[in-house]
């Protein structure tokens, strides 16, 4: 039987309580059967896979593979993900770098079938990285079963704090932003942009999210995020943004206000 997060309340209350319990869920949750199950025979198999073609034929292997990008969807794309990790990523012309969504560049790379002559899978710390990563991707669709928003925060918190680091361009960093879908819905929501804003030419949207988080973050520059504090003071915003919104369609329209102005306050004292 799967271990359930124990969530009492949603919104920014609910991301406090999971925060703080967040060690003790993590380890319940690692020691459910199932997943233990699926670890075990991950580290027991992959040492045998040795080319795309083993990878995608063992549906456990391969449950375990995608799940730790947040692929899980694509179980039965195997044709697709066959030539998503043949192509590998060194090539211009490789499939997982024409793709907007960057996970399967990621996952392409981490397995490393397209790109050297031995794959990851033969190495000997290749399965504590995947199943690390796996446990912490189920962690977070088992919690998004709940509340969808503190799955998206998780989600955030995990992205922020690896793209923040990279050394490519800020503008890069924003390209990375704008292409992935649940980090682009938190930012969003966090800046009060609307959704329709995706109509608009690239170079366009950059722009708008910047000017937005320069007025409301007091800096425009993705790097701020490797301060955990900044990625929190995001999270916030887009928790309590969504909460003012659920209740304004719900017509407590005080409850609504009240939340939309300790966004502002939150910004102003973020600003001094």
């Amino acid at each position: 039987m799967s271990y359930t997060p124990a969530l009492p309340l949603g919104g920014y209350a609910g991301w406090v309580f999971l925060k703080r319990t967040m060690a003790t869920q993590k380890a319940a949750f690692a020691a459910a059967p199932d997943l233990k199950s699926d670890e075990a025979y991950f580290r027991e198999k992959i040492g045998t896979v040795k080319t795309a073609d083993d990878l995608v034929k063992d549906r456990r292997l391969l449950k375990v593979a995608l799940g730790a990008y947040g692929l899980d969807a694509d179980i039965n794309n195997t044709y697709f993900i066959k030539k998503v990790l043949q192509d590998g990523t060194l090539t211009t012309s490789a499939l997982a770098n024409k793709l907007s969504d960057k996970q399967y560049q990621k996952f392409s790379s981490a397995f490393g079938f397209g790109d050297y002559a031995v794959p990851s899978t033969q190495l000997s710390d290749f399965p504590d990285k995947i199943l690390a990563a796996y446990e912490s991707r189920q962690f977070e669709i088992a919690v998004g079963a709940q509340d969808g928003n503190l799955r998206l925060a998780l989600n955030a918190q995990r992205e922020l704090t690896t793209l923040a680091g990279k050394s490519s361009s800020e503008n890069a960093k924003w390209y990375t932003v704008l292409g992935n879908s649940p980090l682009r819905k938190v930012f969003e929501k966090a800046l009060g942009l609307p959704t329709s804003i995706g109509a608009l030419d690239l170079e366009q949207q950059m722009t708008a999210f910047k000017d937005k988080a320069t007025s409301q973050l007091g800096s425009n520059a993705i790097a701020q995020f490797t301060n955990p504090d900044k990625v929190e003071a995001l999270v916030r915003r887009f928790l309590l943004r969504s909460e003012a919104e659920s209740y304004a369609q719900s017509g407590n329209g005080n409850s609504a206000l009240q939340m939309m102005q300790q966004i502002v306050a939150n910004g102003r004292q973020r600003l001094i």
